[in-house]
Parts: C-alpha cells; structure tokens; sequence
C-alpha cells in the first residue's frame, strides 16, 4: 500500500489555522502574521506537502514556471557544484510553492546572450526569471526582461543591479577580507590571487576585501599578485602554475571560487610544492569539492542553497502580486570562514 499524499487541509489542521490562511502563505500572499506564516511552513516540511504545479497551472491559466538563468562557457568545464547548488535550493522551495523551474545555461560572452534570455520567457512561457552573476548585474538586461512583462530576482548582484530588483547574497567583500585576514594572521606576507570573469562584480568584490586587509596588516598592494581565471579548474591549474613556478612565488595563493582552487592545488602537487608547508591555498563558496581534494580546502562558506531557496520566495512574491508593490530588498545571508588542511602557517 502506498502513503496518502498530504493535502492543503491535512497542512491547515497541523498548522492551527484555516484552509484559506494556508493558500495565501503558500502564494506569498499579504495580512498574515509572520508565527502564523512560520507556523505554516513547520507543517509543509514537517508533512512534506508538495504543490501540484501543473493543476495550479491549469486553474489559473498561467504557466507558474520560473527560470534559473546560469552563466557559462561551452569551451570549459562548467562551475557545476555551485550552480547545481543554487538549482536545488530553488527547485526545493518552487516544488512547496507550486512553480516549476527551469535551468538554462547562457554563454556570457555570447553576443547573442541578452536575446537568449529573453527568449526564455517568450518561448517557455516563464513568469519570472533568476539571474546569476554575471548577468545579475545587468542593469539593461533587467530593465528588458520587465518590458517583456516578466519578472526578475538576482543571485549576488553587484553595481546598479543590486538596487534594480529583489537580491540575495553574501557580503563578498567581507568574505573576501575574512579570508585574506586568516592568511596574514598565519603569517603570511606573498600572495596569489585568482579572480574571475572580467565583469563577474562578486568576485572583484572578495579581491576588494583581500585589498582591504592587506592595508589594515600595513602591506603594500605590491604584495599580491593577481591572475584572471575564469572560475573552472582548468584556469586555476593554468594561472596557479605561472605563480608558482616563479622565484618570487606567493606563499599564499587565494583563489575567487572552489573549482579554481582546486585546479590550484592541482598544480602545486604536480610541481613538488607541499602544501599547505611551502604554499597555502583558498578557495570561495564551500562546495562539495572543497572536502574532496587533498588537503581539503580552506574556504569562505556561501549558502548557496539557501540562496536559491530566497530568490525562488522573492520572485514568487512578486508574481503572485503579494509583494508586486513593495520596495526592492537585499536579503543578506550570513559567510563564514571554513578552515582545513590547505592553510598553515607561513613557511
């Protein structure tokens, strides 16, 4: 025999509260007081309730599908574990509010890229759109995507974006510094660091931070050096190698995301170098890979999934017209500095 799938009302009767209270909160809906909206959201988790999007669909005569929009490259690897992450976070919380989500990788050097987006809409109906980085800092991509009639939530957005449409994110800037902190406390005074993308805002935001605790340690910008990746292992493995091969190598090398410091780590096993005794390594979001190479990495933990989850709530809002009206809001998720093996102290 198979379990009963729970209802609305099964969701209604743990939560204390009427049939109608349960549909406005899972709509994002206005007048409900924020226990009563919690209480709610205990009870679909606790019963595992799941909106059947496609009879939401049908009664009201929209699609109720949302798209993740996420940067790529088709001549690289992809940055998977970080875009895999936002998309279950998003898919977990479009599953309890009744949308459907749909992941479309975009070439963000393509010409073509502001057009692809928008087709995205006109061709698979969608309602609302995530936009990552770098497009998440579009401000006339945004600005297209609302005279389409659709609407827009922004995964770390930086530059005139930011104050565009609803956001959500980490303080990068303060990631970056937290990390670089760490390095200079363990003594370190030569440093590497690997960015991202040219135009990728977060990641010229950690390297903003890194230059921040450079000058509070009283060290001159001279003491980094600074390599353009473009966030793949592949890169990391390539802009690590000329850094380190040099005679004047950094003793700390701080890379812009995980896969990057990955391939670093890559690099410095296949050149002799011990690590973390002759070179310390860092990467940026705490991804899966991070735990999986040896040493494990020391990096900034982003909670990724749960940022996806608060984009998908935010857009939702705005479709269902419960927030339509309200001011555009940043939610600012809490980083933290994840220690491991690929740091020690200066050699």
């Amino acid at each position: 025999m198979t379990a009963k799938k729970p209802t609305i009302d099964d969701v209604a009767r743990q939560s204390a509260v009427a049939r109608t209270t349960v549909s406005r909160v899972l709509n994002g809906g206005p007048n409900v007081r924020e226990e009563v909206r919690e209480r709610v959201w205990e009870a679909v988790r606790a019963l595992n309730y799941r909106v059947n999007p496609q009879a939401r669909s049908l009664a009201g005569g929209q699609s109720r599908t949302l798209a993740l929009i996420l940067a790529s490259d088709l001549e690289a690897q992809p940055n998977s574990f970080y875009a895999s992450a936002l998309e279950l976070g998003a898919l977990r919380e479009c599953l309890a509010l009744g949308f459907q989500l749909m992941a479309r990788p975009v070439p963000q050097d393509a010409p073509d890229r502001r057009r692809r987006v928008l087709e995205v809409m006109s061709v698979q109906r969608c309602q609302g759109v995530i936009l990552t980085p770098p497009f998440a800092d579009d401000a006339s991509l945004i600005e297209d995507i609302r005279r389409e009639g659709g609407h827009v939530a922004l995964i770390s957005p930086g530059g005139a974006g930011r104050n565009l449409a609803d956001g959500v994110g980490i303080d990068d800037e303060a990631g970056g510094h937290d990390i670089a902190r760490h390095l200079i406390q363990l003594g370190h005074r030569r440093f590497g660091f690997i960015s991202g993308i040219v135009g990728h805002l977060s990641a010229e935001q950690r390297f903003d931070g890194l230059m921040r605790a450079l000058g509070e340690a009283g060290l001159a910008a001279e003491s980094v050096q600074v390599a353009r990746g473009d966030f793949t292992f592949r890169s990391g493995i390539e802009q690590a190698r000329r850094m380190l091969e040099q005679s004047s190598a950094p003793t700390a090398l701080i890379c812009a995301n995980d896969d990057m410091a990955a391939g670093a780590l890559s690099s410095a096993h296949a050149l002799g170098l011990d690590i973390p005794g002759q070179v310390s390594i860092t990467g940026f979001d705490d991804t899966p890979v991070s735990e999986i190479v040896w040493p494990p990495l020391s990096t900034v933990h982003q909670p990724l999934k749960d940022m996806g989850q608060a984009a998908v709530r935010a857009l939702a809002g705005r479709v269902s017209g419960a927030s339509r009206d309200a001011p555009w809001r940043f939610s600012s998720l809490p980083h933290q500095v994840v220690v491991r093996g690929s740091t020690r102290a200066a050699p």
